[in-house]
């Protein structure tokens, strides 16, 4: 029975997508731990920038998802299949809630979200410091719950390649060879 890989396309923008997340991820770690200088204003608009560009390219992998439905999966326990069905969804939802997570924050600390110095997108509330705190550190949480959601994946990916020998991690690496 031959493998069935994913869309060419799925590939492309989930690879995209783990590389642009790790980048945002690390830029936005980077400059909570800096104190406060052009630099981090400068750095600050870049995280911004990239979270928003995220938010257009998850949306695109969404419909992309809708469109070229995943293959079946490999024989896997139903428990697993199940958990690997959860794990998709969480990590979609995260992805969508981090980037307006972070928007939320900027509205309601007065900033305007100049989208690559070239638009302004809508404020999303009104300007209040207190909530703008309360919704740094969920914007904070939900980062962590991806960070942690992905290692769990990528963990799972590694343990079907290597322990169940299966060509789970194949599917979505073409330069994989198929396992028999």
């Amino acid at each position: 029975m031959e493998t069935k890989r994913y869309q060419a396309s799925s590939i492309l923008l989930h690879w995209l997508m783990a590389l642009a997340l790790v980048a945002n991820f690390t830029l936005g770690v980077s400059v909570h731990e800096m104190d406060l200088s052009p630099m981090k204003l400068k750095m600050l608009a870049w995280h911004k920038w990239a979270g928003m560009s995220l938010l257009a390219l998850v949306t695109l992998r969404l419909i992309n998802r809708l469109i070229f439905r995943p293959p079946p999966p490999e024989p896997a326990p139903l428990w697993q299949q199940r958990a690997a069905s959860w794990m998709h969804a969480a990590l979609y939802v995260l992805m969508f809630a981090i980037p307006f997570s972070g928007w939320l924050v900027t509205s309601a600390a007065g900033i305007p979200m100049i989208y690559l110095n070239l638009w302004e997108l809508p404020q999303l509330l009104p300007k209040n410091l207190e909530w703008a705190d309360g919704l740094k550190e969920i914007h904070e949480a939900l980062n962590q719950a991806l960070l942690t959601l992905v290692i769990v994946h990528v963990l799972a990916a590694i343990k079907h390649h290597f322990f169940d020998r299966d060509n789970t991690l194949v599917r979505m690496l073409p330069f994989l060879e198929r396992r028999r």
